[in-house]
């Protein structure tokens, strides 16, 4: 195949427009924030598990307390009844009854009393630990939010590039002769689809030709399409190429 050399340094152009495209468009797809947005994630849901038995925790203690609450109300209520039992009876043994029954209802109030205040203090420790875990979770649910953010300002980012360096390509393109441009674009779509030959090396591959290659190519027309006989692409030559 003949193509004039300036041609041929178009491909070099569109070889790295299609790496900057590639690029941007892994970045699009797969940005690298998802791996740590989905960590996140996984905390947040650990972290609500813990909540959610930290808060079941302190519900079963707010029960309790008004549990004992209910139980010390019914016992000053049933000493305030027969307190005025004791006060308007003249029988000697039903006083004495009332006034043993007072007692053991004194005694059970503060028993009572005491529970109160060990699951008042239980309350406090469970209500301290819910904060804290909501804390926790509040702070992972902001990690979170900025991680997306920063994913959502690099997906836009390479997005724009891609944009753009397709845009770039498809200018060019039209530039390029159309059977040359359909070789380059299958060479592509199997591996290196052009390369510089610079100082002797392919910039395609990143290999140095042998003498014998070298050779070949200083026998070559300017304007024939050479290939890269290590990677197989074309070869782009100009004056930096070493021949």
């Amino acid at each position: 195949m003949k193509a004039r050399p300036a041609d041929q340094l178009l491909l070099i152009e569109i070889a790295r427009l299609d790496a900057t495209i590639r690029a941007a468009d892994h970045a699009r797809r797969n940005p690298e924030q998802t791996a740590r947005v989905n960590d996140l994630l996984a905390q947040r849901q650990a972290q609500s598990v813990v909540l959610t038995g930290l808060l079941g925790a302190r519900d079963d203690a707010q029960a309790e307390l008004t549990r004992l609450e209910s139980d010390v109300a019914l016992v000053e209520a049933r000493v305030a009844r027969d307190t005025d039992r004791l006060a308007s009876s003249s029988n000697a043994k039903e006083a004495q009854g009332l006034e043993h029954e007072l007692a053991s209802l004194a005694r059970r109030k503060s028993d009572l009393e005491d529970a109160e205040l060990a699951i008042m203090e239980r309350l406090e420790t469970a209500d301290a630990a819910v904060a804290e875990q909501q804390s926790i979770i509040a702070a992972t649910n902001e990690a979170g939010a900025a991680v997306s953010a920063e994913g959502k300002a690099a997906v836009a980012s390479a997005t724009a590039t891609w944009e753009g360096a397709t845009r770039d390509r498809a200018a060019i393109a039209a530039r390029v002769p159309a059977e040359l441009l359909a070789l380059y674009d299958r060479l592509a779509a199997r591996g290196v689809g052009a390369g510089l030959l610079r100082a002797r090396t392919c910039e395609g591959c990143h290999m140095v030709l042998s003498g014998t290659d070298l050779q070949t190519l200083r026998q070559a027309f300017d304007d024939d399409v050479v290939t890269c006989p290590e990677c197989g692409g074309i070869l782009v030559r100009s004056d930096e190429s070493g021949l």
